[in-house]
This record gives C-alpha cells, sequence and structure tokens, in this order.
C-alpha cells in the first residue's frame, strides 16, 4: 500500500484515511483527506501551508510509487477542519470553478443546450458535451452561480450531470458506457448489500406536470396503470416531448428485474462511474448480469483500500 498526495506545493508525509465520492448523480466529485492533528506530540499548524483553492492530487494504491501509483482525485481545498483531533482537508473536482455568480437573466421560450451556452461563455474555461434536450417556456437565473443553474437543470431532467476536467457531460440516463469491471461472489465482492428484485413486482406510473408562462398545467403519464405513483413538478416547462423524455428517465431507473443496492470490493479492479459491472454469481446463475455503476465511494488506509460500488438499473 502507497500514496502520493500533493496539496498546493506540498506532498504530504503522514495520513490517516482519504475518502472518494463519484457519482453521476451528484454534481462533483469530493474527496476528504484526514490527516494526524498532532506530531511528536506538538499540534500540527498547516493554517500557513494549505488554503482552499489550492490545487490538489491524490493517488494511491497497491505496489508502486509517485506518478506510477493511480490517479484517484483532481480538484481543489474547498474547507479544512478539526474532527476528534485530526485534521480534515474537504476538496472538491472542478466544480469548485464554478461556484461563480452570474448576471441575472431571463431566458424567454429557450432550450437547456441554449442556457449552458450562456452559462459557460460568462464563466470562461469549461465546455460540455450534451445528447439530451428540452425545451424552457421560461427560464430565470437570478442572484445564482453556475454550480445552482446546473443543479436545477440537472433535478429537472434527471439526467446525469457530471464534470470529466473542465468538460461538463450531461447524458441521459444509462446512455454512456465507459469500462467494464468483473464481480463474482466467490472472487472478489468482500461485502454485499444488493436485493434482487422481480419486475413483475415493480410497478410504477409515472405522472409529470409542466405548466406553461400563463400557469396552465401540461400532464405526462407514462408507466403502468394501478402501480405505485409518483408525481414530479417541473414549473416552466410546457413542451410535452420535454415532459415525457422526464418520464421516461424516472421509468427508466425503477422497471427492471434484477439486483438494486451497493457491493464493496478492493482496489483492483479500478471502477468509475459509468462503468459496466457484471456480477456473478455461481450459486444462483440466473441472477448473474450487467449494471450500470452510478457512483463509487473510495477509501484508502493504513488498514487497507476499498470501493463501495453502488449499482442502477441492469444492462443486460
Amino acid at each position: 500500500m502507497n500514496f502520493d498526495i500533493q496539496i498546493g506545493g506540498y506532498r504530504l508525509q503522514m495520513l490517516e484515511s482519504v475518502t472518494i465520492k463519484k457519482s453521476v448523480e451528484s454534481l462533483s466529485d469530493t474527496a476528504v483527506i484526514t490527516i494526524p492533528g498532532t506530531t511528536y506530540n506538538r499540534a500540527l499548524e498547516i493554517e500557513d501551508k494549505i488554503s482552499p483553492g489550492d490545487r490538489v492530487q491524490v493517488r494511491f494504491g497497491y505496489d508502486a510509487t509517485g506518478e506510477d501509483l493511480p490517479l484517484e482525485f483532481l480538484g481543489y481545498v474547498e474547507t479544512i477542519s478539526t474532527d476528534n483531533g485530526s485534521i480534515r482537508i474537504n476538496c472538491e473536482d472542478e466544480m469548485y470553478n464554478l461556484r461563480k455568480d452570474l448576471q441575472d437573466k431571463a431566458f424567454q421560450n429557450t432550450t437547456l443546450k441554449d442556457i449552458l451556452k450562456h452559462v459557460f461563455s460568462e464563466i470562461g474555461g469549461f465546455d460540455f458535451v450534451c445528447d439530451y434536450d428540452l425545451k424552457y417556456d421560461k427560464f430565470v437565473i437570478h442572484n445564482a452561480t453556475a454550480f445552482d443553474v446546473l443543479k436545477k437543470l440537472q433535478e429537472d431532467t434527471g439526467a446525469n450531470v457530471y464534470l470529466k476536467g473542465t468538460t461538463l457531460h450531461l447524458h441521459p440516463q444509462y446512455s454512456e458506457l465507459a469500462g467494464k469491471v468483473i464481480y463474482d461472489f466467490a472472487r472478489n465482492i468482500e461485502k454485499s448489500d444488493l436485493k434482487y428484485m422481480d419486475e413483475k413486482k415493480r410497478k410504477f406510473q409515472v405522472v409529470v406536470e409542466g405548466t406553461d408562462q400563463k400557469g396552465k398545467v401540461v400532464k405526462v403519464v407514462k408507466g403502468t396503470p394501478g402501480g405505485d405513483k409518483l408525481t414530479f413538478k417541473r414549473p416552466g416547462i410546457a413542451d410535452k416531448e420535454s415532459l415525457e423524455k422526464i418520464a421516461e428517465e424516472q421509468l427508466k431507473i425503477r422497471s427492471y428485474s434484477g439486483y438494486e443496492g451497493n457491493l464493496t470490493g478492493w482496489l483492483i479492479p479500478e471502477v468509475e462511474p459509468t462503468f459496466q459491472a457484471e456480477i456473478r454469481d455461481q450459486d444462483y446463475e440466473y441472477k448473474t448480469g450487467t449494471y450500470y455503476v452510478i457512483s463509487v465511494e473510495t477509501s484508502f488506509s493504513e488498514r487497507g483500500g476499498s470501493r463501495k460500488v453502488t449499482i442502477g438499473k441492469k444492462i443486460s
């Protein structure tokens, strides 16, 4: 086990633990680096060495050193705090640079892509990839940051919204597939909190209600009549096709036969959100399937390393 963590112009020599959280359902990836609060019976003073906005690079893994270790996180120091005698350095990815105030603006008859173009032209230094679009009758930016706008767009669409470096990705759920990993209950699953669910017992009816500029309600209903009813309200969206997309996204994440929950493995295999995870069970082969990875929580300390993998819909 080894680590190489650089913060600003310093390289850490002591470490208690690192926890990194990545998810397609969270706008930003985060890391919490915990170091001892004392050394040789003296309080460790870091405030004059590390400050919010400092660049952070985190590497750790097995049987390697320096840049040969896998790069697990790139970002910035957000806050520094003390906790039970330890120092916690809370970090955020490039989303840190999107917490900037925007000028107030009201859009009329616009699209999601037009809103993104405006936000990033004002902020600068970022671009975006978006294959999901919907129409807004009205969208208002008031006393908001770029982060606030992206959060609102994510809430409206139900899409995956996340950064890779300085490129924002906005995609329908499960549409973007990256690498593939294999987890086997007999080999590399340390702990499991997975439950197998039968699609026949999972019936849902999704209702999405939008409103136009005059307050008129436009309703779209998708799913199985008589199933568990889920209602979502989207003020400012009256385009029926856009509302249908939102309803379909909500059904995607619920209607399938297969596992739901999470499993915990070790640092190998390396896995990221948007990966495909094949889960094998030699005792119950009918349960074997491939799932979309929604989030990964990676932990590292002197006790070892692990990855908690949360899965979404079964892909195959």
